[in-house]
C-alpha cells in the first residue's frame, strides 16, 4: 500500500493542512497566478497575504509571491475557518486504552469537519481536548444523532477497526422515540433500497435491488408515543430514520423525514429522538468481545417538556472564527442514523 505523505505543516486547530496537488501542464507565470485561478472564492489579496507571510509551503519551505509554478507540484497550507456557533453539550468518554476510545456524542454535534462544521466536530474537540493530533474515528453518526462512536488513538490500528466497520462486523443496537401507531405488528424486518445522491439533503427509497436492512423492535408503549430497538443490519446514509418513516411513525424530532423542514444550526430544542446506544464486536487485536453502552437517554421520553423546550443554556451568538474568515476554503471531505 502506497504511504500517505506527511504533510510539511503541523496540524493546527486540530485540522491537517489542505494539499493542493498542482496539474502536470499549465502556462501561469507563477504559483501566485494559478493559485488565483485555482481558488475563486479565495481574494486575491488574501493570497497574497499568505504568501507573503509564508503559510503556504512546498515541500522544501514556505512560498512567496514570486514563487514559479510548477507542473505536477503540491502546496500545502491551512483554511481559514468559518464562523461557528458553538455546541453547548460535553462528550463524555466511555472507554479508553492505549488504542481505541469510545466517545459518547451529544445530539447536533458532526462527527468529522465538513462544510461549515469544522471546530465544532466530535473529531476536532477530542483532538484537542484530550490532546491525541492522530484521533481518527472508524465509522460516523448524522450531526443529529446522539451516541457511541468508536475512535482510533494508535494510527497503526486505523486500518483494522476501519475494515471492522466496513465489513459490517459489529452489533449495534440504536433506540428512538416515535409515535405509536395501531396495527403495526412488532417486531418487524424493513428490506429496501436506499440512495443518496450527492448535494441532495434527503436519502430516499426506491425501487431495485435492496441494499437495506433493519429489525424493529417496540419495546414500550405510553400513550401516543413508543420506545422502540432497532437492530440495523447495513448502514445507509438514513437508514433508521427513513425506515421509520415508511412504517408511518417518524422518528421524533425528524427535520428530514416525511418533510424536510430548515432549521437553524444554534436551534438546539427537540433533537432527533435516536440514539446509538451499543456496540459489540470482536476487537480485531486482541479477539476478546467487548460490548459498550451509551450513558445517555432519549429526553422525549424521560422529559418530554424539556425536550420541546430545549437546553438550559443555549449557545451564544456565532464563535469568531480563529484566523481569517473567507480565506481558501473551509469544505472539508466527510451510517445507519
Amino acid at each position: 500500500m502506497r504511504r500517505r505523505q506527511q504533510p510539511p505543516l503541523p496540524k493546527r486547530y486540530g485540522l491537517d493542512p489542505a494539499r493542493l496537488r498542482l496539474p502536470e501542464e499549465g502556462n501561469w507565470p507563477s504559483l501566485r497566478e494559478h493559485l488565483i485561478h485555482r481558488l475563486p472564492r479565495v481574494e486575491p489579496a488574501r493570497i497574497d497575504e499568505m504568501l507573503r507571510a509564508g503559510e503556504i509551503v512546498d515541500l522544501e519551505g514556505p512560498l512567496g509571491l514570486d514563487s514559479p509554478f510548477v507542473p505536477g507540484g503540491a502546496v500545502w497550507f491551512h483554511r481559514d475557518l468559518p464562523a461557528e456557533h458553538p455546541v453547548p453539550f460535553d462528550i463524555p468518554i466511555v472507554y479508553r486504552d492505549d488504542t481505541i476510545l469510545i466517545a459518547d456524542k451529544p445530539h447536533f454535534l458532526a462527527t468529522i469537519p465538513r462544510g461549515s462544521h469544522i471546530l465544532q466536530t466530535a473529531l476536532v474537540k477530542l483532538r484537542r481536548e484530550l490532546d491525541l493530533p492522530d484521533l481518527i474515528p472508524a465509522h460516523r453518526l448524522d450531526r443529529a444523532t446522539a451516541g457511541l462512536m468508536l475512535f482510533v488513538i494508535d494510527p497503526a490500528s486505523r486500518g483494522a477497526y476501519q475494515t471492522m466497520f466496513q465489513r459490517q462486523h459489529v452489533r449495534k443496537e440504536y433506540e428512538a422515540v416515535a409515535g405509536f401507531r395501531p396495527g403495526l405488528d412488532f417486531p418487524v424486518e424493513l428490506v429496501s433500497r436506499i440512495i443518496k445522491e450527492k448535494h441532495i439533503l434527503a436519502a430516499q427509497e426506491v425501487a431495485g435491488p435492496p441494499n437495506a436492512r433493519t429489525r424493529i423492535e417496540l419495546l414500550e408503549r405510553r400513550g401516543e408515543l413508543g420506545r422502540y430497538r432497532l437492530h440495523p443490519a447495513t448502514g445507509r446514509t438514513h437508514q433508521l430514520r427513513l425506515h421509520m418513516n415508511s412504517l408511518g411513525i417518524p422518528i421524533l424530532g425528524d427535520d428530514f423525514y416525511p418533510v424536510l423542514t430548515d432549521k437553524q444550526l444554534d436551534d438546539y430544542r427537540r433533537p432527533l429522538q435516536l440514539l446509538a446506544a451499543t456496540l459489540e464486536f470482536t476487537d480485531p487485536h486482541t479477539g476478546e468481545l467487548r460490548r459498550f453502552e451509551t450513558r445517555r437517554s432519549l429526553q422525549a421520553w424521560t422529559d418530554p417538556d424539556g425536550w420541546a423546550a430545549g437546553p438550559a443554556v443555549l449557545a451564544e451568538a456565532a464563535a469568531p472564527a480563529p484566523g481569517h474568515a473567507g480565506g481558501p476554503g473551509s469544505g472539508h471531505a466527510g451510517g445507519p442514523a
